[in-house]
């Protein structure tokens, strides 16, 4: 019988108990009753098909609720890059050629990268060089972007790596007198321009000079080349364009001297015409086989150009000692309108991105500022102009540029009006 009752208590034991009618084991005395049980007794059978009652879940005890944190800001996308702010005057800046990259060289003889982005808080300073004694005058960019070239007060070239700012290839006394300009000409060869007027065309397979002359009797204040790379135009403060043959090596003619310092030329017009700034505020135009006599001028109301930069084929952008950047349309020749501006300090360098979409200036007031000329492309100048009131305000091509760019455009198309008599050569494009 002993051996019986262990058989059924361990039956018992193993097996799980079955929810169904019958005698419910009695509590323990002093244990806590489970809420809902029912009492001693036969349990209520459960109706056929109904669902079993739910089993209480264990509340855990309550945690602090944490307040959300509140989500990052994302950075604002502005249609130019914020200004990059030096720590001193900017004489030169020059924009990489395929990266959103930025060069500038100061007053102090300092060169520096950037990178810049339209996105907020993006623009890095990316390396700085302080090998030049004096002041750095003029920097540019190799076609490829692979070298970056430096010209001084001190009469030196450098030529530095654009990616690391290292000192590649030096020229100490490249010029009797201080540098002022510098154009790469093709992978290998560039031109140089000093104070006294001379010119130099440098071969850096050779490591030497291969053009030497002094034709133009004062500084050498910008230079051009063709898009073969085959002559070169320097502009003078004596007044003068200088025409020079790089694939012959040899000096080619002098304009005929014009009013003022010329202090910039660019190529309009797909090469066909030359325009070149001056001090006395005037754009004279060239044709490209009659370099010795201007064939037409227009005269802005600026006190001067000090630097040119064409943004389209017929476009040019202008900057002036009043710290404003000009549109100006060449043949017919029209002032556009206000770019942007330096608040009344003068501008000394413009420099265009490659897409064309952002300009960048720099000027006076320890700025390089970018603008937005994307819409400049797409202008249209008629003819015909209407009167206007002499002495008005330039209407601002964007927002940045005046404050309020309400009237964006909204003016593009001039109204047409009859044409005077004899016409006005300034707006023709005949050659």
């Amino acid at each position: 019988m002993a051996a019986a009752m262990e058989e059924v208590s361990t039956r018992g034991a193993a097996e799980p108990r079955a929810a169904g009618p019958g005698p419910t084991a009695p509590l323990s005395p002093g244990a806590p009753a489970v809420p809902g049980a029912a009492g001693p007794g036969p349990t209520a059978p459960l109706s056929p098909g109904a669902p079993a009652a739910p089993v209480p879940r264990p509340r855990s005890p309550q945690e602090p609720q944490q307040s959300p944190e509140p989500a990052a800001r994302e950075p604002r996308v502005r249609d130019a890059p914020e200004d990059i702010c030096l720590e001193a005057t900017a004489n030169a800046i020059a924009l990489h050629p395929a990266r959103p990259l930025l060069a500038a060289g100061d007053v102090d003889g300092d060169v520096y990268l950037y990178s810049y982005s339209c996105t907020e808080g993006e623009n890095r300073q990316l390396w700085s060089s302080g090998h030049h004694l004096k002041s750095c005058r003029d920097v540019a960019f190799s076609q490829d972007g692979q070298k970056l070239f430096t010209v001084s007060k001190d009469k030196s070239i450098h030529v530095l790596t654009a990616e690391e700012g290292r000192l590649e290839t030096r020229f100490p006394k490249a010029h009797e007198s201080a540098l002022n300009c510098v154009l790469p000409i093709d992978h290998h060869i560039f031109a140089t321009g000093d104070d006294g007027g001379a010119v130099k065309v440098w071969d850096l397979r050779r490591g030497s000079a291969i053009l030497e002359a002094r034709q133009q009797e004062e500084y050498i204040s910008a230079m051009a080349v063709d898009g073969n790379g085959k002559i070169l135009l320097t502009a003078s403060g004596d007044g003068t364009l200088g025409v020079f043959n790089v694939k012959r090596r040899r000096f080619e003619l002098l304009s005929e001297p014009q009013n003022g310092d010329l202090t910039s030329v660019v190529l309009m017009k797909r090469g066909r015409k030359v325009a070149c700034g001056s001090s006395e505020g005037t754009i004279y135009l060239f044709n490209w086989d009659g370099f010795g006599a201007a064939s037409d001028r227009f005269a802005l109301r600026a006190e001067t150009i000090d630097c040119m930069v064409p943004v389209t084929d017929s476009i040019v952008c202008v900057g002036s000692l009043d710290g404003v950047i000009r549109a100006v349309n060449v043949l017919p020749n029209r002032v556009l309108g206000c770019v942007g501006q330096h608040l009344g300090e003068p501008i000394e360098q413009l420099a265009l991105a490659p897409d064309g979409r952002l300009l960048a200036s720099s000027g006076h007031d320890q700025k390089v500022k970018f603008w937005d000329v994307s819409a400049l492309g797409s202008m249209v100048v008629d003819d015909y102009r209407r009167k206007k009131k002499k002495g008005g305000p330039l209407r601002a091509l964007s927002s940045k540029a005046l404050g309020s760019g309400e009237d964006f455009f909204a003016d593009l198309r001039d109204e047409p009006e009859p044409a005077a008599e004899g016409g006005d050569s300034g707006d023709s494009d005949s050659d």
